[in-house]
């Protein structure tokens, strides 16, 4: 989002904000970003971060970034410090320092007791379980609680006594008296507060009671003169609550606004199951490449740019769908394609010997580090007698239209010469050890001078120059479009990708990769986009494959296009 969008707004939230300033309800725009401390982000907050900090940024505003730390049973500092990271690695940064709802536990404590005075809140002693029985069905009203109506000493009492720490937890709690015959469950007297005796990862133990997302949102908004509070449509039915507390509590009254979520096929977004995923062993930790975590893209080697883009695509709408992954796919492959260096890596090699050519000779090819980037010139890349190429380059019967390497038949390869296959030898198994043919030394940089045509062109690398290198292939992490739609009786696990993983032990790369820094980019000439993994080290190269070169989605989108 930028300036330009902002005087063509192109959604409804730009619409509105642009009103807004317009008819000077707000004269500057704050967004917030509000995290729960409680898991790493995923693509779908990406999303929320790119609505958040872009429309700040269209209209010249800021945005605070607000860790909502109201459940300390669940948060860590690790949490934190790699949300923060990963804002900034996306490309966006916050207003001022981080800020915490736990910054404001004390004005929350004393805006409870201004609803409690003004008779709007009292203490509850149902249990949780009660709590639930009172509150009816969507098609039944609630019930009042026999303790709705305690007199306001009684609960001015009682709630400094839970703040004190007199009652274990589960007790008591306190709750809004707003109307137990309400339409929306929301308002059915929402609990405002809970006992809990857990040590705060920012507090410590200061507190022994806690407020409830519900409670703490809007006022924390508030408190920050929050001019535009933008959330996913499940908070939609919670804003008429919101909307209570701060007409009630007399404050600054911020504009919340919901869009719809991202989901994303064979694709699941849920942090309860990706914690499963993580604490039960299916994927590596929350940065496994398969994860649809932003600490997982950026290890397969997803890009800031490829995100964004893709957010952009998918646009800010009210409705909520089901996004094809091959959109995502797609925006990655167009950015790595303007971005990544080409290098020839051979991922299942067999020996290529050039009978004819000098033994102990070594030249150097020209070859152009990225075609789609003038600026980023040439390498010189070995070239000797023996060579590696792909074990599926070679067929000794080839199929029809096989226009690699066979008995008889010339293959360019890249940036080399043209060579013709002569012989290859197999072992005890049948399978082909080692490839001979003669090259033709006056076809240098891949050209015949008397003009023939050889359709085929595959990659090598020098086997005496060659690095050894593990190559980490990914697939979908789930089998199914939906993975969320879990049959009764059954698991989203029931789902997983048993192929998500492909583990490549013994592949060549050209020299060139020796130093190759982490989270570096390069398209594997013919095999696809691949990232510098953080396992990587000098002698003991490793690569994610980031996506693959085919792109089914972009294919799919020409032809509706085209009207095919």
């Amino acid at each position: 989002m930028t300036e330009e969008t902002a005087s063509t707004p192109t959604n409804f939230i730009l619409d509105a904000v642009a009103e807004d300033l317009r008819t000077a309800r707000f004269k500057h725009v704050r967004t917030r970003f509000p995290p729960e401390p409680n898991g790493y982000l995923h693509i779908g907050h990406a999303k929320a971060i790119c609505i958040d900090f872009g429309i700040a940024q269209a209209y010249g505003g800021d945005t605070n970034l607000r860790f909502d730390d109201t459940n300390p049973v669940k948060e860590d500092t690790e949490y934190v410090d790699a949300i923060q990271e990963d804002i900034r690695w996306l490309g966006f940064d916050w207003a001022g320092e981080p800020l915490y709802a736990s910054d404001y536990f004390e004005q929350l404590y004393q805006y409870a007791l201004q609803l409690i005075r003004a008779g709007k809140a009292y203490v509850c002693d149902l249990s949780p379980d009660e709590v639930r029985q009172y509150r009816g069905t969507l098609t039944e009203p609630g019930r009042n609680s026999p303790f709705r109506d305690r007199s306001i000493e009684e609960n001015l009492d009682l709630f400094q006594r839970m703040r004190a720490g007199e009652f274990p937890d589960g007790a008591r709690t306190l709750r809004a008296k707003i109307d137990m015959a309400s339409g929306n469950l929301n308002l059915r007297d929402p609990v405002m507060y809970r006992i809990l005796h857990a040590e705060h990862h920012r507090t410590g133990n200061a507190w022994c009671i806690y407020p409830m997302y519900d409670f703490a949102h809007g006022q924390s908004d508030s408190i920050e003169g929050i001019t535009h509070s933008l959330c996913d449509l499940a908070y939609e039915d919670h804003r008429p609550l919101y909307d209570w507390f701060i007409e009630n509590l007399g404050i600054f009254h911020t504009r919340q606004m919901e869009f719809a979520r991202l989901n994303v096929n064979y694709t699941i977004l849920s942090k309860r199951f990706l914690r499963q995923l993580v604490d039960q062993g299916y994927v590596l930790g929350w940065d496994d490449p398969r994860m649809p975590t932003l600490r997982g893209m950026r290890r397969r080697g997803y890009t800031p740019a490829a995100i964004r883009a893709f957010i952009d695509q998918v646009g800010v709408s009210k409705k909520e769908s089901l996004v094809d992954i091959g959109l995502l796919e797609h925006a990655v492959r167009e950015d790595l394609n303007q971005r990544a260096p080409r290098v020839m890596a051979v991922l299942e090699p067999v020996k290529l010997v050039l009978i004819n050519y000098p033994e102990g000779q070594v030249e150097y090819l020209e070859a152009v580090n990225n075609p789609e980037d003038e600026s980023a010139g040439t390498r010189q890349v070995p070239f000797s007698r023996e060579l590696y190429i792909e074990a599926e380059d070679f067929r000794e019967q080839p199929p029809p239209k096989y226009f690699r390497l066979a008995p008889g038949s010339e293959v360019r390869l890249r940036w080399g010469y043209i060579i013709k296959c002569v012989d290859f030898v197999k072992d005890a198994d049948g399978r082909v050890t080692e490839i001979h043919a003669t090259y033709d030394p006056a076809t240098r940089g891949g050209y015949a001078p008397d003009g023939r045509k050889v359709k085929g062109t595959i990659h090598w690398v020098s086997a005496r120059h060659a690095l050894a290198a593990e190559v980490r292939l990914y697939d979908r992490l789930f089998r199914v479009e939906n993975p969320n739609r879990i049959e009764e009786g059954g698991s989203f696990m029931d789902h997983l990708n048993p192929q998500s993983l492909t583990v490549l032990a013994n592949c060549m790369v050209e020299p060139s990769l020796a130093d190759a820094a982490h989270e570096a980019h390069y398209q594997f000439e013919r095999k696809g986009f691949f990232s510098v993994d953080s396992d990587s080290k000098p002698g003991a190269l490793v690569f994610n494959r980031t996506v693959t070169l085919r792109d089914t989605w972009a294919k799919i989108e020409d032809k509706h296009k085209q009207g095919g």
